[in-house]
């Protein structure tokens, strides 16, 4: 079962119409054709995803409202893998960018994330999941203190890591030709096959 077609290009065509800060006017005249085009294939995507692997299933689909202008102009998604850590979508004008993030972490879960890259055994591997993934495009962002974690050595091989509050890594894949076919869903596949060791990590020593 397979709804999803891609995105057409009528689709970036609206957004285009909503560039900037459209009138109240020109929102609503595109609320229709926004749900149709921009919306309705995210929604077919994941139900796409989740069929074929229920580690997707959990997912939500954002609705545009009447305050942020922000949500009318790009159309965001998130697949839920455990308390705080979620792979994310975001279709607009660039195409297509997926994220794996683990943040708006509690503090039990900051303290279980710093013991884990201190540890001699879960922190090399935590390394290892980021380096790898940095070669092959994606950009390791987060919430990181000013100054180096007190109670561990300010020369701790992972001090940088340590000093993170949340951590999300985060790779463009684009607009080319295939976003408007099915072909669109096997980059999306792939994207989430690459940061599944990144959020097996996350879940297994930082979210349970």
């Amino acid at each position: 079962m397979n709804g999803f077609a891609g995105w057409p290009p009528e689709a970036f065509d609206v957004l285009l119409r909503l560039e900037g800060e459209p009138s109240v006017e020109v929102r609503r005249e595109c609320r229709r054709e926004r749900e149709e085009l921009v919306r309705q294939p995210m929604v077919e995507l994941l139900d796409a995803m989740a069929y074929e692997d229920a580690a997707y299933e959990d997912f939500a689909v954002w609705r545009y409202g009447g305050v942020l202008l922000e949500a009318w102009q790009r159309q965001g998604a998130i697949v839920r893998l455990g308390p705080n850590v979620e792979l994310s979508l975001r279709f607009d004008l660039d195409g297509l960018q997926v994220s794996l993030a683990w943040w708006y972490a509690p503090p039990v879960q900051i303290e279980r994330y710093r013991a884990a890259v201190a540890d001699s055994g879960s922190g090399p591997r935590l390394v290892a999941v980021i380096r790898k993934l940095e070669r092959e495009g994606f950009e390791i962002s987060g919430d990181l203190l000013k100054r180096p974690l007190r109670g561990y050595p300010a020369d701790h091989p992972r001090a940088e890591l340590l000093r993170h509050r949340s951590v999300i890594a985060t790779r463009p894949l684009g607009g080319d030709d295939w976003i408007h076919t099915p072909a669109a869903a096997d980059q999306v596949r792939f994207t989430f096959t690459q940061l599944r060791p990144l959020a097996r990590w996350l879940v297994e020593h930082v979210a349970t």
